[in-house]
């Protein structure tokens, strides 16, 4: 980007010209671009729908067996499979339970489902807390076919909105005041395609740190990590040996009044020796970290940033199910930039009670 000459002449004229013009220089510096294949790019976007779906079926499939219930009294079971399957696409499609069934019709068109199950019946499901292991279970594994692409990773943490409010009196103001009710999903993710490697949902005032452990053993059960950044949130002495447990390198970033005592440490103390000496090769690594938040806004910005189920059990499955869609769409990109066999065969199974068809 190059500097006007006229505006040039006006910073020459100016009471503070030298420094202006000393500014200029930054302003035409090349501003750096990634590039894109437009090409897969494209190929991506006009298939996904139906890749997606599947996709989605075919890891519920190979990661979730069906066995019949212990008891036959009683309303009979719903598909189970088919009440996974449309939880998501519900999440997919973003339209309310009601609409989703006009979508989920192209489902049973093609055969994904047996039957259009009612949207009260969907609505339930979203409220059922035997769904959360199973939503994460889909997303832990989902990213398997990317195992070999991805050795650094990142983590952090993001806000989703709900439709309830919190009470509280304000002492300043001697008034009751409201404030929206919140979910914060904590996210570990592969820092070259993007993939959510494990994910836990907490309250909206849940602190970051504590996550840490849980996140970075999961990821660890099914990848070769080594490199894990972090921001100042993750600062603890024990996260660092937490991350060189797992055979990686902690790029975790030191607070301000952070020293160099090792305190029982080892690891810390030299990766602060690091920080201080070589700084910017420290930052290189560590500014990986942003992928996280282009991760978030791809989430927020693809498939919303409000959560519409009331319940606290029902707000946890809706965040698992977005981070799943998001898991999805990856796999479908990098299965045209980087011709990524999508074999969920070698994913480890979990057994369920339920009715299936199969």
């Amino acid at each position: 980007m190059r500097t006007p000459k006229r505006k040039v002449e006006m910073w020459k004229r100016g009471r503070l010209g030298e420094k202006q013009l000393e500014l200029g220089k930054y302003m035409e510096k090349p501003r750096k671009r990634y590039k894109q294949d437009w090409k897969a790019y494209n190929l991506a976007q006009t298939n996904e729908l139906s890749l997606f779906m599947d996709t989605l079926i075919e890891l519920i499939d190979s990661t979730i067996t069906v066995r019949k219930p212990l008891f036959k009294n009683g309303r009979p079971f719903s598909n189970f499979k088919d009440m996974l399957f449309c939880c998501v696409m519900k999440i997919y499609f973003g339209k309310s339970f009601r609409r989703n069934n006009s979508y989920l019709a192209l489902a049973k068109g093609k055969n994904y489902i047996d039957n259009i199950p009612d949207f009260t019946t969907v609505n339930n499901y979203y409220n059922d807390p035997a769904l959360i292991p199973l939503f994460k279970h889909l997303i832990e594994q989902s990213g398997l076919p990317l195992k070999e692409l991805e050795e650094q990773f990142v983590i952090d943490s993001s806000g989703f909105s709900t439709s309830l409010f919190d009470r509280w009196f304000d002492y300043r103001l001697k008034r009751n005041k409201n404030i929206r009710k919140w979910k914060k999903a904590h996210i570990t993710s592969g820092a070259k395609t993007n993939i959510i490697t494990a994910i836990n949902v907490t309250e909206g005032y849940s602190a970051d740190s504590p996550e840490f452990e849980n996140l970075i053993r999961k990821t660890a059960q099914n990848y070769e990590m080594k490199e894990v950044s972090a921001d100042a949130g993750y600062f603890a002495r024990r996260n660092f040996e937490i991350v060189s447990s797992v055979g990686a390198i902690p790029y975790i970033m030191f607070r301000s009044n952070a020293s160099g005592k090792a305190r029982g440490s080892l690891v810390y103390k030299r990766m602060y020796e690091y920080f201080t000496k070589y700084k910017e090769d420290f930052l290189e690594h560590y500014h990986k970290r942003s992928n996280a938040e282009s991760i978030h806004s791809a989430i927020k910005r693809k498939f919303g940033t409000h959560l519409y189920c009331k319940s606290e059990i029902g707000q946890i499955n809706e965040i698992l199910c977005l981070c799943l869609c998001h898991n999805i769409c990856v796999l479908i990109q990098e299965l045209f930039e980087s011709n990524t066999i999508l074999d969920f065969e070698n994913c480890e199974k979990i057994i369920v009670r339920g009715y299936s068809s199969d």
